[in-house]
């Protein structure tokens, strides 16, 4: 078993296949955080707790003359709160007295097979083979009764822990919960850096590191979704760690809305963690005997640096987050009408370029914005999801049978949670967006937000979307999101609600998600928001990948998809090779160069095919043969960076390795031209080592050692942005 309880001891042991993870219930009934890290056996740990009095620290009523007894320096695993604990709290709730405390105490545990799920929030899901367990502790307010029961999902082989919380008010009258953390836990040291992954538009999820100092640091989202400036991700690792050493520590919540990380490190040096829903505006009503879910946080450790923390959530996410049959088939190469058109098209513009497109080596033609309502630009016709048949002839089915004709697959852009006011939508039902009483509306692009929160609205949307997909003439959608919540007010609920809309509209979403996703299994969803702005876990359970970057400059994209790496799989990013001079960049860079770039990532085109010669299009498609050749290794493969975009290095590098370590896919793009002027080798990872490896580059035999230790050699006078690949076989 994955998970036991001494009795005798009253400690929680956690195993996965390398790592350990312990609490204990303390003699007056708190739960003890006591160790995550270096697999260990379930041995009582608690002997590193340090048994010293802290001055001035207040003790507990039931601790009586015991002053050692201290809840601002004993290490919790959730928190109490106004009880003399003064770290970051995981739970804050206003009691019917007015009063804020909360002081939870073991109550029962309960121990099964197979994996939690949450009623209302997406999480990980085991399947039946896997050897998956769960543990569930209450811990229970012995005055007000308020409860939380903390769950924890073990996935043993994969290294990986989750936790959620689920509070329920077990008191006579309502409570107004203020904040929620859905894992919590103390570290006894202090000397750690944190990772977060920041960003904006045309820039995501950018590493930045950082050494922990005493105080609170702090990464989060309060934009209404999980947002271009931080990701809900974020990893804890030693001063030293690299990539292939030193302890880290992953965290990453499965949630798309407003996100909170904080890391305490206190007055003694010890660090707390907490992750969970951001507290800003947030003021929940829980009624007696009702309940509130937190979402879901994914744990991981490594104690062999970011190269195993990365493979450990590859794996899960690529394996036990999205339930679509797309998870584990090969993606159509796509190519988007947004570049060639805009708005400015019609049936036929659309099926030459399409027929243009197979030549580039293009599966799917996806038709992007402009097809519905009165949408001739972006001021008008969002929400109205009705096809313009002055531009469609015959309406969408019609289009799609003709692109069917061509033997591609045919694809569809819509962005369901915004509107228009000049849209027939707005104009009946201007009540349905966020807009608080009495003041003008902030737009962006011409939009306002939809009031997730309502589910006349919900309904409304899961209607107008699926009787187009109904007609099973759509194969692929691209789900856009193109600004962020503001406003947040809601028609629909009394003003004492307000504090519950920003959670309640990505409750909404997460039903719409429900009723329109996993309803049509056989359409081939991709995510996107302004690019990548809403790439978190809990999309990766609806949608098996995401958008990156409107940035599709590959210099840019090195930094973006290098970021991304760190938690999510490589077949999870949208990479499209785009025109040059780049749109958002100005800048020129060579064909093989996007090609290659575009490869870290489902393969695609952004361009219009008909300004292309013959001999780029033959280019392509090449290009495009090679990615179905080694998509299998790149949707599958244990994924390596061996480099980083931001050290002073000549070049980017990465490599995709079989699970059977038979083959191998290396790829490079230098960054400087200083490549003419010394020898640089590209080491590899991954390999056997006593194995040889033939690189059909090279044409030469080398053992994985050499590889690993020595490296290729790149060919001298090379220009900036140049790119190679190699293709390695075992022999």
């Amino acid at each position: 078993m994955s998970i036991t309880y001494n009795q005798e001891n009253q400690v929680f042991s956690i195993q996965t296949a390398n790592s350990s993870y312990q609490m204990k219930v303390s003699r007056h009934g708190h739960l003890l955080h006591l160790y995550y890290g270096k697999k260990i056996s379930d041995e009582d740990v608690s002997w590193l707790i340090p048994n010293v009095v802290r001055s001035h620290e207040s003790n507990p009523p039931e601790a009586q003359r015991d002053r050692v007894y201290s809840l601002c320096a004993l290490p919790q695993e959730f928190s109490s709160n106004d009880a003399g604990d003064y770290r970051i709290p995981s739970l804050e709730v206003v009691n019917a007295d007015g009063s804020y405390a909360f002081v939870g105490k073991y109550r029962s545990h309960k121990i099964y097979q197979g994996k939690y799920r949450l009623s209302l929030l997406p999480t990980l899901y085991a399947k039946e083979e896997e050897n998956a367990e769960t543990l569930e502790i209450i811990l229970e307010d012995e005055i007000t009764h308020v409860s939380v029961k903390l769950l924890y999902g073990v996935f043993y082989d994969r290294d990986v822990i989750t936790r959620a919380v689920v509070l329920r008010n077990g008191a006579d009258s309502p409570i107004y919960l203020k904040r929620i953390m859905s894992a919590s836990l103390d570290f006894m040291e202090g000397n750690y850096d944190l990772i977060g992954f920041f960003g904006h538009h045309y820039f995501e999820r950018q590493m930045d590191r950082r050494p922990l100092s005493h105080g609170i640091s702090e990464l989060g989202s309060f934009r209404g979704v999980s947002g271009h400036f931080h990701n809900p991700f974020a990893i804890l690792c030693d001063r030293n760690a690299g990539e292939d050493s030193g302890s880290a520590y992953g965290f990453l919540l499965m949630y798309s809305g407003n996100f909170v990380f904080d890391a305490e490190v206190d007055g003694y040096s010890q660090t707390r963690v907490a992750m969970g829903i951001h507290p800003k505006q947030f003021d929940f009503f829980v009624d007696s005997g009702e309940c509130f879910e937190a979402p879901e946080v994914v744990m991981a450790f490594s104690e062999q640096g970011f190269s195993k923390l990365s493979h450990c959530y590859h794996d899960i996410f690529r394996e036990n987050a999205c339930e679509s049959r797309f998870v584990n088939e090969d993606r159509p190469i796509v190519i988007n009408s947004w570049e060639p058109f805009r708005f400015d098209f019609d049936s036929e513009k659309l099926l030459k370029t399409a027929e243009i497109s197979k030549k580039l080596g293009a599966d799917m033609f996806v038709l992007d914005d402009g097809w519905f309502g009165a949408r001739d630009d972006e001021t008008a016709g969002l929400g109205d999801w009705v096809a313009n048949e002055k531009k469609l002839p015959g309406g969408i089915e019609a289009l799609a049978q003709k692109i069917h004709a061509l033997g591609m697959q045919f694809g569809l852009w819509f962005e369901p949670e915004m509107v228009n006011e000049d849209s027939d939508l707005y104009r009946a039902h201007p009540d349905w967006c966020l807009r608080v009483p009495k003041r003008a509306p902030s737009r962006s692009r011409h939009q306002l937000c939809l009031d997730l929160s309502r589910p006349d609205v919900c309904e409304h949307l899961i209607e107008a979307v699926n009787s187009i997909l109904d007609t099973g003439c759509v194969d692929y959608v691209k789900w856009d999101y193109n600004r962020y919540v503001c406003d947040v007010y809601s028609q629909y609920y009394a003003p004492e609600k307000q504090g519950e809309i920003y959670h309640r509209y990505i409750l909404g979403l997460y039903r719409i998600l429900d009723g329109i996703i996993k309803t049509h299994p056989d359409i081939l969803f991709e995510g996107c928001s302004g690019g990548g702005g809403r790439f978190d876990g809990a999309m990766l359970t609806y949608f098996p990948q995401i958008w990156c970057s409107d940035n599709t400059d590959a210099p840019s994209r090195l930094t973006i998809q290098y970021g991304t790496s760190f938690a999510y799989p490589v077949i999870s990013m949208g990479a499209h090779v785009s025109v040059c001079p780049n749109k958002k960049t100005g800048r020129s860079v060579p064909w093989k160069t996007r090609a290659v770039t575009a490869m870290h990532g489902t393969f695609g085109y952004e361009l219009d095919p008909a300004k292309m010669s013959e001999e780029e299009l033959a280019e392509c498609a090449a290009y495009s043969d090679f990615y179905r050749r080694h998509r299998k290794l790149i949707r599958q493969g244990d994924y390596y960076r061996l480099s980083s975009p931001y050290d002073d290095s000549i070049f980017t590098a990465w490599q995709f390795v079989s699970k059977d370590k038979a083959e191998s896919l290396v790829c490079v793009v230098t960054e400087s031209i200083s490549i003419m002027d010394k020898n640089s080798y590209v080491r590899l990872r991954g390999l056997e080592k006593e194995a040889f490896y033939e690189v059909a580059q090279t044409g030469k035999v080398h053992s994985g050692a050499a590889l690993m230790n020595i490296g290729i050699l790149l060919s001298d006078s090379q220009p900036q942005y140049s790119a190679f690949v190699y293709e390695l076989k075992k022999v």
